[in-house]
Parts: structure tokens; C-alpha cells; sequence
């Protein structure tokens, strides 16, 4: 099935045939004229082509434009409504007049205007050659995903459409100087595409950074295949024969919004075994590191949204289940910053971004092996045998949680106070040093906990 039941939900939205016309903002300024509007209130100047987005009907039975990522890029409106919404006809709008207004699109609904008095049309003349809009066939319709459920309740995926992806090409000189450049939802489908697989971008997060090259790099040698982070068609079309696409909906929970909750996580050791449990510190963390997200993006894509509130929909990115296998060797590549988990034959089949030691607290050289694995740890904090933090001197007991020393789980290596584990940052993976040991985000130490078992070899590569 394309859309996981975990993520169902009611939606007031329909599809609509692509062959109804679109809006065409050109022509005299008639009183039953639709324009096309953009999210930021400018008229949309470049009319899509059909087949180029897709067209859903909201609550209030108003035409919505909607890219393959699954965004609103426009909507269309009446033009009297244009007009006495912004104030200005719409041939002056040629500077975006009004650009801070959203269109409504941050709302449920559009914003009400007064219809016009019905004498307002008296004069227009009749039009010979009007048309009538196309009928509209209405089905329920997931926009998130772009899915039609079918007899059976078995969805399927509406045609992707082909848009033209944004480029850095200069044309003064006839030469190109630099590859196309993705948008974060491009690069977020592929970040999606690569953790579902198990080759980890670290925090999804809409960019381009090393911890997704080093998950290209790794899938290369896994599959033997290069892949082209701009053909995003490719991309579109695996996640749709994979677990459905990359962006989707969740609706907050009151068990989400309740916690328990910490208003903040302390640096002091002596403050953090203070506290019962190292727990979440909102609910948006919580929800961003189940969604393997970065919070500012998660907050980017939900602008305005109170995440504290049971009952609201958000957007998501959805990363499917955790991969499964057994592995049996797992290499920490020191120079890549990263963690390779082969199987029995030799087959690379996981690698995930890492924080592996510092200058100061190095990590392990060589073999050792997994000795046992700990599920929401705690973690001893003993200034004699780890490192000392500050004035604390005393041996101390710091409770578990996800934001705790060592995250959601510990992997016990054989050489003492040694291990794999999780982290209270996940966006700083690969990024920062440890206190020797191998840092992870808390869903990847997760996944591969989950593959191995005690007497795993795990060797050190400088």
C-alpha cells in the first residue's frame, strides 16, 4: 500500500480534471474574470501549462495549484475579489502589491470578500464565446501525498507532473557554470528516498550538505549506481513504489502534546542527575526527531503552527519503517564520519553519518566487538574514568531519555565506557567531536541496534 495507515487522515479537498482550464490573467478586466493569484498576493504572470501541477478544489469549492512536492504555488480567485482585496486593479500590481499576504494559505480557508451586488453585472454584455467550465469529478483527495484511494481502498499515485527545475546557468557567455540547483523540497525527497533505504542523511532538512554525499557515496557502493540528485523524476517515481512520496500529513495527538516535558536541557552534569528523566523539551522536538526531521524545518514547513495544540495537522516528511538485516561486521570510518554496517557476504547494507571521537578524547583504534545493547539508557558520569566536566568531581547518575549523554540507546563496545549511541543533537552528526566514543541520531543508533547482536566485530578505520 502507498500510504502508510499510520498516516490517514480526513481531508476536505477534491480532485479535479486537468483538462478544466485554468485561469488566464490577461484581457479586459471583466467582472467574472478568474486570475490566477501566487501564495505572496502577486497575479501569476507565467500561466502553468496543464499537466504541469496538479488542481484541487478546497472547502469553498476554489481552485488550488499544486506542485509535485506538494505545495501551493497558487490558487485562483475572482478578479472583483482580487481587486477589493488588495485595493488596486490588477493591471497596477506589476511590483507585487501587498506581498506580505499569504493568500489565505495559512489558514483553513481563504479569506471571505462581499460579493458583488447582483445588479453589479448588469451591464456586462454576454460574451459569444464563453464557455462553460468543465465538469468537475469530485474524489476524496490525500494533497499531501497526491493520492486517489480506488475500489478496494487501494490508492494510486496521480501522474507526476514535469516542471522545469530552477537553474544557476548563465547564458551571456553560451557556457553552463554550475549544475541546477535543487529547492529544499527536491533535496528533502531525496534525503527521504536515501534514509528509507538505510543510508542515512543524518536530520532531514532540505539541504545539500556532506552527510547526504556521504549516504550518495555509500549507496554507490552498495547498488553500484550513481544517482543524479536532479533527476528528480527518478527520485518521485521510487518513493512512490516505496512507502508513497516523500511529503505527508500528521495529526497531533493529545498523548504528543502532552509530554512529560522539560523546560530545558542542562549543561552541568551535577544538574542534569537531578532531574527524573531527560525528556523532550516540546513537542516539536519530540515530533522532528520521530520524523528524522530538523526542527527548523519542520518549523518551516508548518509556519505559524502552535505544535503544543492535540488535533492539528501538520506536514511531515515520511520516512517509512526502519530497515531490518542482520548485521555482522561494521566498519567506523574515522575520516568519512561515518558507520558502514555489512551482512555476512560482505554486502554493505546500512551506513549512517557519525561523530566518532576528538583530538582531545580519542576514540578506539582497531578491533573490538559489541558486547551488549542498552535501550533508554542511563549513563554513569565518573570524572576518573571519563572526562572531567567543570568543578564536577563527584560520580554521578544521569537519568535516561533522548536527551541524555547517550540518547535513546547504547551499543557497548568491548573496550570499557566505550560505545555507539544517540544524541541530544542530531543536527550536529558528523559535524562536531565527542568524548570518544561514536555519536549517532538517536533513529539511526535505533535501526542499527536493531541489526546487530553481541560479538559484532566493529573495526576503527583511520
Amino acid at each position: 500500500m502507498l500510504i502508510s495507515t499510520r498516516f490517514r487522515f480526513a481531508v476536505a479537498a477534491f480532485a479535479i480534471g486537468l483538462s478544466a482550464p485554468l485561469a488566464a490573467n490577461a484581457g479586459p478586466y471583466d467582472g467574472d474574470r478568474m486570475v490566477l493569484v501566487t501564495t505572496d498576493g502577486r497575479l501569476m504572470r507565467d500561466i502553468p501549462e496543464i499537466g504541469a501541477v496538479r488542481i484541487v478544489l478546497d472547502t469553498q469549492g476554489r481552485r488550488l495549484l499544486i506542485d509535485r512536492w506538494n505545495t501551493v504555488i497558487g490558487f485562483e480567485m475572482p478578479a472583483w475579489q482580487y481587486r477589493e482585496q488588495y485595493g488596486k486593479p490588477w493591471e497596477d500590481d506589476e511590483r507585487g502589491h501587498n506581498r506580505g499576504y499569504d493568500g489565505g494559505l495559512a489558514r483553513e480557508t481563504f479569506p471571505e470578500a462581499p460579493r458583488p451586488p447582483r445588479d453589479r453585472f448588469a451591464t456586462i454584455e454576454p460574451r459569444d464565446n464563453f464557455e462553460p467550465r468543465a465538469r468537475i469529478e469530485r474524489r476524496d483527495l490525500n494533497p499531501m501525498t497526491g493520492t486517489v484511494p480506488a475500489p478496494g481502498d487501494e490508492p494510486r499515485i496521480i501522474e507526476a507532473p514535469k516542471l522545469s527545475k530552477p537553474s544557476t546557468t548563465q547564458e551571456t557567455t553560451g557556457e553552463t557554470v554550475s549544475a541546477p540547483k535543487l529547492s529544499k523540497p527536491e533535496v528533502a525527497a531525496l534525503q527521504v528516498y536515501l534514509d528509507r533505504n538505510g543510508f542515512s542523511p543524518g536530520v532531514i532538512d532540505g539541504r545539500m550538505g556532506s552527510n547526504v554525499q556521504k549516504a550518495l557515496a555509500a549507496w554507490r557502493e552498495a547498488t553500484g549506481e550513481r544517482i543524479d540528485p536532479t533527476d528528480t523524476d527518478l527520485i518521485v517515481s521510487r518513493l512512490a513504489t516505496s512507502g508513497g512520496l516523500a511529503f505527508t500529513s500528521y495529526t497531533i495527538t493529545a498523548q504528543d502534546a502532552a509530554g512529560p516535558f522539560i523546560a530545558s536541557v542542562p549543561t552541568d552534569y551535577a544538574e542534569k542527575a537531578k532531574l527524573e528523566r531527560l525528556a523532550f523539551t516540546s513537542t516539536r522536538e519530540m515530533l522532528a526527531e520521530r520524523f528524522h526531521m530538523d526542527e527548523d524545518y519542520l518549523q518551516e514547513l508548518n509556519p505559524g503552527v502552535d505544535f503544543s495544540r492535540p488535533g492539528v495537522q501538520i506536514k511531515i516528511v515520511d520516512t517509512g519503517a526502519k530497515k531490518t538485516g542482520v548485521v555482522t561486521r561494521i566498519i567506523a570510518d574515522k575520516p568519512r564520519k561515518q558507520i558502514r554496517a555489512y551482512d555476512a557476504g560482505g554486502q554493505l547494507v546500512a551506513a549512517y553519518p557519525a561523530t566518532i571521537g576528538s583530538s582531545s578524547t580519542p576514540s578506539p583504534t582497531g578491533e573490538v566487538t559489541i558486547e551488549r545493547i542498552a535501550r533508554n539508557p542511563g549513563y554513569t558520569y565518573n570524572p576518573k574514568i571519563n572526562f572531567k566536566q567543570g568543578n564536577n568531581d563527584q560520580i554521578l547518575e544521569v537519568p535516561p531519555g533522548p536527551n541524555g549523554p547517550v540518547g535513546s540507546v547504547w551499543i557497548a563496545l568491548s573496550k570499557p565506557t566505550y560505545g555507539i549511541h544517540g544524541t541530544l543533537e542530531p543536527s550536529k552528526i558528523g559535524k562536531t567531536s565527542s568524548n570518544g566514543c561514536v555519536r549517532l541520531t538517536n533513529w539511526d543508533a535505533e535501526e542499527l541496534a536493531g541489526m546487530v547482536a553481541p560479538g559484532v566485530s566493529v573495526s576503527f578505520v583511520e
